[in-house]
């Protein structure tokens, strides 16, 4: 067994305009004082990261863990969620996230998906640079607008959009092999890889390619009211990175799983702030430990109630209290009356 690094945080809900969320050194300061000992980097931030420079120099990244080092916080991995989405983006999102392409793509989806794959090439890059054998992103999406088959779903639809998803994304893994950096989708509704089925579907398609691994969050699962303790068992081979966030799902009479277009405060299910959710945390972390999971406990905080930096140390006491340094002898180890092979077979009455 393994114990689980961390806390650490993704700044991604952190970074902004004001000070400490503006700087590389100030928020890495400020994650530090909240007791985290890592911090997750959105790549595409560049208050704080140059991901350009990253991907082209050793020595950039080199100063930029040293800064963080200096401050007592580790990178732990880096993130392209939002340049994975439009690797593939169905036409009806087009206008809804063509804002988290360059200026100099939108308006032109053929050019906008070259840039995306462009940059979680780049982004895998610049993980190697780090010295980090993790990278978490999105797969995008062809099929969701058909997620619920009415009207009836054309016989290979389905198929096709999968089939076109592992085209696009084969060389980003291959890029990834030659890195040495393993893709983490993290499986989310809105993207094609939504559950263990669809994860599946892709894996398939990319050959079960080593490198097409899985960012495990148990909030949306939570939210799908799929078997998230199951799902770790299922996938333990395959899950390299870990977002630790709480959900709740509370049904009515009025609204289930997709909350009748309801803001996310009036929702039926929710994210919430670490502890103030449903999800067994000491379940996860036991799974974790037992599964020899040797990666970080990364909080992704999203809460439509308490205010983030609240949630933030909060969330760094929260996975202390939780993380399972595990142990090097067995409980029994003291009524071990030793053995030998002749021992075993009298004991079974062998040979008597």
């Amino acid at each position: 067994m393994k114990t689980i690094k961390g806390p650490a945080l993704f700044l991604a809900q952190f970074a902004g305009d004001d000070a400490p969320f503006d700087s590389w050194d100030s928020i890495t300061k400020w994650a530090a004082d909240c007791g985290y000992k890592g911090v997750q980097v959105p790549s595409w931030d560049g208050r704080f990261f140059d991901l350009e420079k990253a991907a082209e120099s050793k020595a950039y990244c080199d100063d930029f863990k040293g800064q963080a080092a200096a401050n007592g916080i580790a990178v732990t991995e880096l993130s392209s969620h939002l340049q994975g989405q439009l690797v593939a983006v169905h036409p009806a999102y087009d206008a809804a996230f063509d804002g988290f392409a360059a200026p100099h793509v939108q308006g032109n989806p053929k050019a906008r998906q070259e840039w995306a794959v462009d940059q979680v090439k780049k982004a895998l890059t610049a993980s190697m640079n780090l010295g980090i054998g993790a990278h978490a992103t999105f797969s995008g999406a062809l099929a969701w607008p058909y997620v619920y088959p009415w009207p009836q779903r054309p016989a290979g639809l389905i198929e096709t959009a999968f089939d076109e998803l592992a085209a696009r994304w084969l060389p980003i893994l291959n890029h990834a092999e030659d890195c040495g950096v393993d893709v983490c989708y993290e499986i989310h509704p809105g993207e094609d890889l939504h559950d263990g089925v669809t994860y599946e579907m892709f894996l398939e398609r990319t050959g079960n390619h080593d490198r097409a691994c899985m960012l495990y969050d148990p909030s949306h699962y939570v939210l799908q009211c799929l078997d998230y303790l199951d799902n770790l068992e299922i996938y333990k081979d395959r899950i390299r990175m870990f977002h630790v966030k709480d959900a709740e799902f509370n049904p009515t009479g009025r609204q289930g799983v997709y909350s009748g277009y309801q803001p996310w405060v009036d929702r039926a299910g929710r994210f919430r702030s670490l502890g103030d959710g449903q999800v067994d945390f000491a379940a996860i972390f036991s799974k974790m430990a037992a599964n020899n999971f040797d990666g970080w406990a990364v909080v992704e905080w999203e809460c439509a109630i308490k205010h983030p930096e609240d949630g933030a140390r909060e969330g760094a006491q929260f996975v202390k209290d939780h993380i399972i340094r595990v142990t090097e002898r067995a409980f029994d180890d003291f009524a071990d009356g030793g053995a030998d092979e002749a021992a075993n077979r009298k004991m079974l009455g062998i040979d008597q």
